[in-house]
């Protein structure tokens, strides 16, 4: 019995339709990348473990796709393991037969292609990148294994200027595709700060780890999962009033000012000091989206130092749209210190679930010929065919279609593939130099001359 053809869980196929819908999605961010000065550049799906590892945290750590060495990697290991499951360390197990992982996101590729191309490179270096990523995480709604990013940064300048830059990408890239959003900002030197005031300066993964899930699991579970990891309830009596904290940006950038300073916490009087620019700028330069100075906001991504953001949709239920952030020290691993930068990254996939569930999707996306030339015959094939070269020079995409059949079967091909035109050419048509078109939306059908034909593309 033939097997059953499948997929890997949390990974998807995309027929024509949508295929056509992701590509107006990546033209669409590409277009306003290179519009702000971006240049692409492009890194390997797999990276070398030691590229990857401990720059996500421990939990992103635990969700990178490790690739099993190649040839008899496994066999040197059949007397050194515990046959008891319970003995077994699968992380360290993992460790001794995988040398490469696929990449969890575009940001460390990112500073690993910085250091090791660096004397190639113009700086500030400002790049896009548009490619899959892997997470080995539980599959369920917005959330896939296999996804997409599209991702901008700038690196090689500490300038505020950047992160004033981040916030205008977001703002013209959602506008572009019509999608009402709320862009998110708080500073990593806040949490830090916050981190000071609650009395554990060493703790700060911990608690932004936890502070990251308030919008999921709520204050309750913020607290519970802080208490499990060692954090006194005097110290969570600092951080809740915080995060439960409402009112416009100006009394939240007070409220900080006076934790801080009452704290005696330089860090957070200068993330706050970073944020009271970036909202003045703001303001100043106008934008069309909703900001918000977000206090609970925390990514827990490890290497981001500055500013951090984050884009949820205001009309749609998914999780966040965007995210990203400053990062003073990441290049520093690899062995490049003092190579600042910030950066956005786009999630191709859920925009993808938005734009479809608010029926925000142009009607011309589809990647469908606009003209479809009947087969009538050979030599009314070679008459069509001489039509199409022309029309092709013009850039406009059409086909013939390759066998002699009804002309039922042909509408009904064309209707399928969303084709707009038909034409026909038959013995009468070629005698008199002429084409016979049909619109399939509105019904209307017309013969005429070939040049008339040609003026309806503006040939």
């Amino acid at each position: 019995m033939a097997q059953k053809p499948s997929i890997p869980k949390g990974t998807r196929d995309f027929n024509p339709v949508e295929a056509s819908r992701r590509n107006y999605i990546f033209d669409t961010i590409r277009t306003v990348f290179r519009e702000f000065g971006y240049a692409p550049i492009e890194t390997p799906a797999m990276e070398n473990l030691s590229t990857l590892l401990g720059k996500y945290g421990e939990e992103g750590d635990r969700l990178l796709f490790k690739i099993l060495n190649s040839g008899d990697s496994i066999v040197p290991l059949a007397g050194k393991v515990d046959h008891d499951p319970a003995n077994i360390d699968s992380n360290a197990l993992s460790m001794m037969v995988c040398e490469k992982g696929l990449r969890y996101d575009l940001t460390v590729p990112f500073a690993r292609f910085v250091v090791q191309h660096k004397n190639e490179l113009a700086f500030p270096f400002k790049r896009y990148q548009i490619q899959p990523v892997w997470r080995a995480d539980r599959p369920q709604k917005g959330r896939y294994r296999e996804f997409y990013q599209c991702d901008a940064d700038v690196i090689g300048s500490d300038s505020l200027y950047n992160e004033l830059e981040m916030v205008q990408l977001v703002d013209d890239v959602f506008n572009r595709f019509g999608i009402r959003v709320l862009l998110k900002i708080n500073n990593r030197k806040v949490l830090a700060g916050i981190a000071q005031v609650m009395g554990y300066p060493d703790r700060l993964t911990d608690i932004t780890i936890a502070m990251d899930k308030f919008d999921r699991n709520g204050l309750e579970g913020v607290r519970g999962e802080l208490l499990e990891k060692g954090i006194a309830s005097e110290g969570l009596s600092r951080l809740e009033p915080l995060l439960l904290f409402k009112g416009i940006t100006t009394s939240k950038i007070a409220f900080l000012t006076r934790l801080f300073e009452e704290g005696k916490s330089e860090v957070g009087l200068k993330g706050v000091e970073e944020l009271k620019w970036l909202f003045d700028m703001i303001g100043q330069v106008g934008v069309g989206q909703s900001v918000e100075l977000d206090l609970s906001l925390a990514r827990g991504l490890n290497y981001y130092t500055g500013a951090i953001f984050e884009v949820k949709a205001l009309d749609f239920s998914i999780g966040s749209l965007c995210g990203g952030g400053r990062y003073d020290n990441l290049t520093g691993v690899f062995g490049l210190n003092d190579m600042s930068g910030v950066g956005i990254s786009f999630g191709a996939d859920r925009i993808y679930d938005v734009l479809l569930g608010l029926d925000k999707f142009p009607d011309t996306v589809m990647d469908a010929p606009q003209v479809v030339f009947f087969n009538m015959g050979r030599e009314e094939a070679v008459y069509a065919l001489g039509c199409m070269k022309t029309l092709r020079a013009s850039g406009i995409s059409c086909e013939l279609y390759p066998d002699e059949i009804k002309l039922k079967k042909q509408f009904d091909y064309a209707t399928r593939r969303g084709v707009q035109m038909v034409a026909i050419v038959g013995e009468q048509e070629m005698k008199n130099n002429q084409v016979t078109w049909k619109n399939l939306v509105t019904g209307d059908q017309q013969t005429g001359g070939m040049q008339d034909f040609f003026n309806m593309f503006g040939i």
